[in-house]
């Protein structure tokens, strides 16, 4: 049974072509022996070093938080406008906890190479539950007034394949 992805209200992206592209670039950008396909999907642009590595460090820290039940600290990683519309830190990690348990606690992780598409950064995670099942998790990231980088919003879909 496929998750449904975060709505807009979750900080989801209200336009389905733009994030069905997205998803396709993202998914091509993962499998090289396909990235010729992504030239013709959508614009990407490859991410400096140092925007990648501070991307990647705060979703790992939010995986983190949300692994050991830190609620406050999950919630810190969400951009002003994400937590304003969450309202604490408890409604937050209960709609992680429901609606995404393998974001909530997943068996294993592995990063794709980010893309900025537009304005906005998109860091693609290959996510696997307990029962071995993937997933492919699209965060989208923000860079703040004072440089750091916090997530915007988060898609979520079910991958072919599993893990073993």
């Amino acid at each position: 049974m496929a998750m449904p992805a975060i709505s807009r209200e979750h900080g989801g992206d209200p336009d389905p072509d733009r994030r069905r592209a997205l998803l396709r670039t993202v998914a091509l950008a993962s499998c090289p022996s396909m990235g010729w396909l992504t030239a013709g999907v959508a614009q990407a642009a490859d991410v400096p070093a140092a925007d990648a590595k501070a991307v990647r460090a705060v979703i790992e820290a939010q995986l983190a938080a949300l692994a050991v039940d830190d609620a406050k600290r999950a919630f810190s990683y969400a951009t002003p406008a994400l937590r304003r519309q969450f309202g604490s830190p408890e409604n937050f990690i209960e709609m992680v906890r429901v609606g995404y348990p393998v974001v909530y606690r997943h068996a294993s992780v592995a990063f794709l190479k980010p893309q900025r598409l537009g304005g906005e950064l998109v860091q693609g995670v290959h996510l696997s539950d307990e029962n071995g099942t993937l997933w492919l998790a699209l965060y989208r990231l923000q860079r703040q007034k004072d440089k750091s980088w916090r997530i915007s919003g988060c898609q979520l879909v079910q991958a072919e394949g599993r893990v073993t």
